[in-house]
């Protein structure tokens, strides 16, 4: 089956589960979010030998850790934030997840809000959803019991090479993360090539109770998505002159 056979395929499947409704979907879909240091710093040409060599002695040989993460879906709104649950025996990583975090996307009303932090100062973004730049491409595996499609894009700012798989029976445009705008749920991520993954692991149908309301009291500065990314640019041309990673971004 050749690119655009398969594509075509993709939206028959979209096309005949088009009918589902909210309740019918899944509602409740857990990820394991596995981060590797050292496939990070493989993705920025401009790390020091120092900032190297400084990383490699503050992590030694555990170069890798995983969280869980969870996507609330109702309708045509989604929540994603960190989980209280805790991943194996180990809390590994866990101050770095203590950050005000969450991502809401209101796909009817076509707005999102977003909780993100940036060098430890909390942001939050509220701005219209707008379109990523996804290629589809001729892929197709099995994540968490669905058939899935891969497409990829590049983000300039982070220098990150996103590669992502949608379910074709899950005529969701959300996915984890910040990543949304494919013909299907995104049920797995994989950034910098192994830099950090977002795998599906368990996916629920069930009714949600507070699972998708905001906070009544948001700490963070206000902007739209210009100012943010604005603000990122600053940032990352700041780790490049001083060849550091950008630490201080999710």
């Amino acid at each position: 089956m050749n690119l655009i056979q398969k594509y075509l395929l993709v939206l028959l499947l979209v096309g005949a589960v088009s009918r589902v409704t909210a309740q019918e979907q899944p509602t409740a879909i857990r990820y394991i979010v596995t981060h590797n240091w050292t496939k990070k710093m493989a993705a920025y040409d401009y790390i020091s030998k120092q900032e190297k060599e400084r990383m490699s002695y503050i992590w030694g040989n555990r170069s890798e850790w995983s969280n869980y993460t969870n996507l609330f879906i109702d309708g045509q709104r989604s929540k994603y934030e960190e989980s209280e649950e805790k991943f194996g025996d180990e809390d590994f990583g866990y101050n770095w997840r203590k950050d005000p975090f969450f991502i809401f996307r209101d796909f009817e009303k076509g707005t999102f809000q977003d909780l993100l932090t940036v060098q430890g100062k909390p942001y939050l973004i509220s701005d219209s959803i707008q379109v990523q730049d996804w290629k589809i491409l001729n892929d197709m595996k099995e994540v968490a019991g669905h058939v899935c499609m891969n497409a990829m894009m590049y983000d300039s700012v982070k220098m990150q090479r996103v590669v992502a798989w949608f379910a074709l029976d899950m005529p969701f445009p959300g996915g984890p993360e910040r990543f949304y705008g494919l013909p299907g749920l995104i049920l797995e991520v994989d950034v910098n090539n192994g830099g950090m993954t977002v795998v599906a692991d368990k996916i629920e149908q069930r009714l949600l109770n507070k699972e998708l309301e905001l906070p009544k009291k948001i700490k963070g500065k206000r902007v739209s998505e210009r100012e943010y990314q604005e603000t990122l640019k600053e940032y990352m041309a700041e780790r490049r002159k001083a060849e550091e990673m950008p630490w201080g971004i999710r």
